[in-house]
């Protein structure tokens, strides 16, 4: 089992192309494209923010190539990415293309763009079906992943598109084809009033899961912490990948954990998430 991390955390702190070096050098074997910057967003105004980056730029493929090289260069490779979001605004969705072909540029498989929370099936289908033909061209998966809603007065998570095993499903099935799949957050579906738990999630979607967000959290917030650090059962987890037989990455989304480090000592914060995702990976090569 390889084992890949989200690079947005570090990249705050470094800069995309030494974190890449860092993630390589802690011994992970890919890197998960991070394209927030590609259209920065603030949820509390519901407004694109305006900040320049190289992928917001003309020169945004050869960004991408950099980084894969820098990647190459150092024995790591990307395996799949993360479009910005929230794909309802018009702005951000502008950006999918965008977001797909840079993927391909960096060499990743999958490109997870998230569904539109409010929104069924036969919705967001609309808005799949509109990037799939531009994807199967870059040759790049369409990942779409499970969300939530937060209610305040119960102050709890609620129910939001892909949330449970019929809403996935039913997501995957108003696309159907091979290019659409599935990754699941296992943070997301262990929260507090979503009803259902990760494990549940990995057998209802069975091969469709091709990719996977790990993180941990109080089972209650989305913490976005390293693994084995709060409250999800992992071995329970690991166990269900190992029964559907899943093939892909166990690739880290624990963005929160690197908050707290600068750039005199993140080296070390990005050590100990390789040893957490190789636990991680030991784990199932056990099973």
């Amino acid at each position: 089992m390889k084992i890949s991390t989200e690079i947005a955390s570090a990249s705050r702190i470094t800069g995309e192309e030494k974190a890449i070096e860092y993630y390589a050098k802690a011994g992970f074997d890919a890197w998960d494209f991070s394209m927030f910057d590609m259209c920065r967003y603030d949820h509390t105004k519901r407004a694109p923010i305006e900040k320049p980056h190289p992928l917001n730029s003309s020169e945004y493929l050869k960004f991408a190539r950099k980084l894969k090289q820098i990647g190459l260069d150092n024995g790591i490779k990307c395996n799949q990415s993360h479009a910005p979001f929230p794909s309802s605004d018009p702005t951000v969705r502008s950006y999918l293309k965008r977001a797909i072909e840079c993927t391909a540029e960096a060499g990743g498989e999958i490109c997870v763009i998230h569904p539109c929370n409010a929104d069924g099936p036969e919705k967001n289908a609309e808005m799949y079906m509109e990037l799939l033909e531009f994807a199967k061209g870059c040759n790049v998966k369409i990942a779409t992943e499970n969300m939530w809603f937060w209610d305040k007065d119960k102050d709890e998570a609620s129910f939001a598109a892909c949330a449970t095993p019929e809403s996935f499903n039913g997501h995957l099935d108003a696309v159907n084809d091979d290019y659409f799949v599935a990754c699941l957050d296992i943070g997301h579906a262990e929260m507090k009033g979503i009803g259902t738990s990760a494990v549940q999630m990995i057998k209802a979607l069975g091969s469709r899961l091709q990719a996977l967000h790990l993180h941990d959290n109080d089972k209650w917030h989305d913490s976005h912490q390293i693994p084995f650090s709060m409250d999800i059962d992992f071995d329970g987890i690991v166990k269900a990948l190992k029964e559907i037989d899943y093939k892909g990455y166990f690739t880290l989304e624990a963005d929160c954990y690197l908050r707290d480090y600068t750039s005199e000592n993140v080296f070390e914060g990005i050590k100990n998430l390789a040893s957490s995702a190789k636990k991680l990976a030991d784990m199932f090569e056990n099973a």
